[in-house]
């Protein structure tokens, strides 16, 4: 395309699986069922789900977010976030007499397991992740003494371990796909016997969304993923994307649109996080069709998926009573 090229936008394409994953609307579903068992204000262990229009919506329920235990009164009701905790929160809580609600994720609890399994057998194990994340830390903590973090390749390259007969490896379930298998390669070659679980940690939702941007990214011209900056997995598909060597930004609301992308682009492909909800990628559309509403929007569908997760019996009994 020369410089000051018009294309006009041609059509839309909306990926397929995009938005919420099953541990994200079951984390939303036990925070619902909190509120109606308890009533406001039930407090929560950092943000249930990284979208701010999550958040915003159930602090304006009387929910209240926190990131220390201690910030929570004594005796109130405290919701775990979809993304773990480590054992010495969950020790702080019972301190302070806390009523739990875990909203963690099944498959983050998986890798949680994991970690205490492969550890009670005598492993040190490395863990692929991104520093400071919740997700990490509150794996990390199961065994600090035996866990190291490896990031990435060069981390992978460097990275030093006491024994490495008893090796074991668990990640992030939120990274990209080629990330992990990245640096799974380099800590592979250094350490042949590096044992891995039965089942591999990044979650179906994560792999599934990567690879529907994969496929739709070819028929692209832009590439938007809505989400919030401090979602791992929305950040993860926005990079997949430009390393095709597409143009890819991640956004969370419609005045962060460019005019420019309207012009310029005829086909813009859409997806979104894990944690979006679909009334944020509703409102893009719209923002990008106004004016335009004789452009097509399509479906582009790669994989149908048909995971839940539901809460335990006792708490829809609960919510149901009231």
């Amino acid at each position: 395309m020369t410089p000051g090229t018009i294309l006009g936008m041609e059509r839309i394409l909306l990926a397929a699986p995009r938005g919420f994953c099953a541990g994200v609307s079951y984390a939303i579903e036990v925070v619902s069922l909190a509120l109606k068992i308890h009533g406001a204000p039930v407090y929560v262990r950092h943000a249930i789900v990284h979208n701010e229009h999550v958040v915003r919506n159930f602090e304006s329920q009387g929910v209240v977010f926190v990131e220390e235990i201690s910030d929570i009164p004594e005796g109130n009701v405290v919701v775990y976030s979809a993304h773990g905790v480590s054992p010495a929160v969950r020790r702080e809580a019972a301190n302070r007499k806390l009523q739990i609600i875990d909203a963690t994720c099944p498959l983050v609890t998986k890798v949680h397991n994991e970690a205490k399994h492969y550890a009670a057998k005598g492993y040190d194990i490395l863990y692929i992740g991104h520093a400071g994340h919740v997700e990490a830390e509150g794996v990390m903590g199961e065994v600090p003494d035996r866990m190291i973090l490896v990031e990435n390749p060069e981390d992978a390259e460097a990275v030093q371990v006491p024994v490495t007969e008893k090796l074991a490896v668990l990640s992030q379930t939120t990274l990209s796909v080629d990330e992990v298998m990245a640096t799974m390669a380099v800590l592979e070659r250094r350490f042949p016997q590096i044992s891995h679980p039965p089942k591999g940690d990044i979650c179906y939702a994560t792999t599934n969304r990567q690879q529907a941007i994969r496929e739709m990214v070819l028929l692209c011209d832009l590439v938007l993923v809505v989400g919030s900056t401090t979602s791992s997995n929305s950040n993860r598909l926005r990079e997949v994307a430009e390393l095709m060597g597409k143009p890819s930004f991640l956004l969370l609301s419609p005045e962060e649109i460019q005019d420019a992308w309207r012009n310029e682009f005829p086909v813009i492909g859409i997806s979104s996080g894990a944690s979006t909800p679909e009334e944020s990628v509703e409102a893009i559309v719209g923002s990008l069709l106004f004016g335009q509403e004789n452009v097509p929007v399509e479906v582009f569908e790669t994989i149908r998926e048909d995971v839940t997760f539901r809460p335990s019996r006792d708490l829809i009994n609960l919510a149901m009573a009231k």
